[in-house]
């Protein structure tokens, strides 16, 4: 955004004479046109300008906003395209045959375009008076938002001033009501209304603020900040698949690492991973925070490389501590090694079941992963093509080796199957009948047979 611009933006807001940010819903918006925004058709998806432009024959307001407007005025692309109209959520679905409505707090049009969704939100107004059924007395958290409203008013009950830019697709401007554009200037996150309230109303929005101030490299203005540190336990009540997907966010956005140090700052990550945080609290030469650190190093490397992250591997890295912990507890208890592993992978599975609703698509995976640890340290003889064979054994393996990066006792056993894996099968015999290499001394006297993890 040019120099010239922004002066223009303050000059316009100084014009107002208002506090923008006071909820005065009588102010008029800074309307951006078309010549002086960077905002191109050519960076917006092309179902969402089907989309679009469908509404606006059909005689509907129809706007592109939130993230997406935010990240092509930054110069990024953006990765979805929400669409605001006036349009209710029944017409939606008469105008586009493709159309799902879904939501109970939300009502939503979700739009299919083979394997990309657009969504759609009709403009809402803010929540009624306590005392309605849509919000809870003692906590403020709103229940439902299905009261439609004006787009000024839609404007004013989002989240982040920086989430609140309308693109209008009938002449191409950007209509700014809540000082957003100014924000962004500045590189602000900030919260719309008392930011308490809006954190009561909705907790994820805490989740949600350090996620996207990692992201953007925004700061968190004082006021926005300060109720995050003591309202944690707001996201006790929140659904587990709701948590689920947001956690999927915070770790597989680019920036895992300084996502996950912003949570710990604001005591916001023991409320998803409880067990791992009370560690956290008595590190012991480095572990477990190291080990997380680098699990989090290499996942941002990944995705910045294009490759994928399965979530599985990053929830198998967060809880892998908790288990050793517990495993370790068991044994002492006299559990044999792989009866120790099995119900400790249960036991520290179990709450994050509950509290974020880790699926079992992701489970059996990270149950997998973890009891391939103590095979992978065993490599002799037929049972070592075996776990080559394993459909999870490369995840395992990548798993071994974030161990040992991590500075754990592995020995050279990483080396020795990443040198197994390139050889022949003539040199595989040969390997495998030339002795165990050097590594973690282990007891061969009670070896077993690993359970399936699909039981």
């Amino acid at each position: 955004m040019s120099e010239n611009i922004v002066k223009w933006l303050f000059s316009r807001i100084t014009a107002f004479n208002c506090n923008m940010r006071s909820k005065d819903l009588t102010s008029k918006p800074i309307i951006i046109p078309r010549s002086e925004h960077m905002i191109s058709r050519s960076n917006i998806s092309p179902s969402a300008l089907k989309v679009l432009y469908r509404l606006k024959d059909e005689g509907y307001q129809a706007y592109l906003v939130g993230g997406g407007v935010r990240d092509l005025l930054l110069g990024r692309q953006p990765k979805d395209f929400d669409i605001a109209t006036d349009a209710s959520p029944e017409n939606i679905k008469k105008i586009f045959r493709n159309c799902r409505l879904v939501g109970r707090r939300f009502r939503l049009a979700h739009i299919w375009f083979g394997r990309e969704v657009i969504e759609v939100a009709t403009f809402r107004a803010p929540p009624t008076e306590a005392s309605d059924d849509h919000q809870e007395q003692n906590n403020g958290r709103i229940l439902r938002d299905n009261v439609y409203g004006t787009m000024e008013e839609d404007a004013w009950r989002r989240d982040f001033t920086a989430n609140a830019l309308y693109y209008n697709i009938k002449d191409f401007s950007v209509v700014d009501y809540t000082g957003g554009l100014v924000d962004l200037n500045n590189g602000e996150l900030k919260l719309i209304g008392d930011p308490e309230r809006r954190y009561r109303e909705d907790p994820v929005r805490m989740l949600r603020a350090v996620r996207l101030s990692v992201k953007l490299g925004f700061r968190l203005p004082p006021e926005t900040e300060a109720p995050i540190y003591d309202l944690g336990h707001l996201l006790e009540d929140i659904p587990p698949a709701r948590l689920f997907e947001e956690v999927l966010k915070l770790f597989l956005g680019g920036a895992a690492l300084q996502t996950f140090e912003s949570l710990r700052h604001y005591n916001l990550f023991g409320y998803l991973f409880q067990r791992t945080d009370q560690l956290l609290a008595v590190e012991s030469e480095g572990f477990p925070k190291q080990f997380l650190t680098q699990a989090f190093v290499n996942t941002d490397l990944r995705l910045s490389e294009g490759k994928t992250v399965n979530p599985a591997f990053i929830f198998a890295a967060i809880l892998w501590d908790p288990l050793q912990q517990i495993s370790k507890d068991l044994k002492a208890q006299g559990m044999e090694e792989v009866d120790a592993m099995q119900a400790a992978s249960m036991e520290v599975l179990k709450p994050h079941i509950l509290n974020i609703s880790i699926p079992k698509r992701f489970g059996i995976p990270m149950r997998e992963i973890w009891h391939l640890q103590s095979r992978l340290m065993k490599n002799s003889g037929r049972r070592t093509l075996r776990v080559l064979s394993h459909p999870r054994f490369r995840a395992a393996y990548d798993f071994l080796l974030l161990r040992a990066q991590a500075g754990e006792d592995v020995g050279e056993v990483g080396d020795w199957w990443t040198r197994f894996q390139e050889m022949t099968d003539e040199q595989r015999e040969k390997a495998l009948n030339s002795g165990k290499p050097k590594g973690k001394k282990r007891s061969c006297s009670k070896r077993r047979r690993v359970r399936s993890t699909d039981d």
